[in-house]
């Protein structure tokens, strides 16, 4: 009897078999991949901005607080974005012929507020407020990383739900003194407690309930409810 199939056809079938049984997995790990990559989380982009401005040269440099743009940082869900005056406050007097400032300028004279582009712009349906997570001790440069040393802002963190969680469920070793929450170079004094609770936090099982802090008490039992996020 005359043969139908070359002999590779049998490699072709194997090939072919493998691929439907691996291929959803292939894809699906694909699909988790791209989530988890930059660019779906915009991890290091930097985002373009009307006015160039660098968090380098005026937080590290100058020494400029962190609340002198983003005013509401301390007690409204919203940091707050900087009003053209608040730029002209000192660039009326310093820098006033910088064609790298003329949008501020031109803000000033139309009356046109900034358009600045969110860096950390999280999805409508998530909620999240800065005056809580400030007055219960955690550092801006725990979400923004050392902003400090940008010379143009990126986004540092994920802040995917998994990376909000971790947090949530175990916030010690995020907590720092208040008089030190905008302090960019802050680290827990060697041989604190914190310090040792920031060391163990890999390897420490977080229990349910409350857990104590020498610095602000923080009620954990209820962070991972779905409400405290999604509202």
């Amino acid at each position: 009897m005359p043969q139908v199939f070359h002999p590779s056809a049998n490699t072709l079938s194997r090939v072919v078999i493998f691929s439907l049984a691996a291929g959803p997995g292939a894809l699906l790990g694909l699909m988790y991949l791209l989530v988890r990559s930059p660019y779906q989380t915009q991890v290091g982009v930097i985002r373009e901005q009307p006015v160039q401005f660098s968090h380098e040269h005026h937080a590290k440099g100058l020494g400029i607080d962190c609340r002198f743009c983003h005013t509401s940082v301390e007690t409204a869900a919203s940091a707050g974005m900087p009003a053209t005056h608040t730029c002209m406050t000192c660039h009326s007097q310093i820098w006033t012929g910088s064609p790298l400032l003329e949008p501020v300028r031109a803000s000033l004279r139309e009356q046109d507020p900034l358009q600045w582009t969110r860096v950390h712009d999280l999805p409508d349906f998530v909620y999240f407020n800065h005056g809580v997570h400030v007055q219960k001790g955690v550092g801006c440069t725990e979400c923004h990383g050392r902003v400090d040393l940008m010379p143009l802002a990126w986004k540092e963190k994920p802040m995917t739900m998994e990376w909000c969680l971790d947090c949530h469920r175990n916030p010690e070793p995020r907590l720092r003194p208040k008089d030190q929450i905008f302090n960019m170079e802050w680290t827990p004094p060697e041989g604190s407690e914190l310090a040792s609770t920031a060391h163990a936090a890999s390897a420490a099982e977080p229990s349910p309930g409350a857990h104590p802090n020498t610095m602000t008490p923080v009620e954990v039992g209820q962070l991972t409810n779905c409400s405290i996020c999604h509202r």
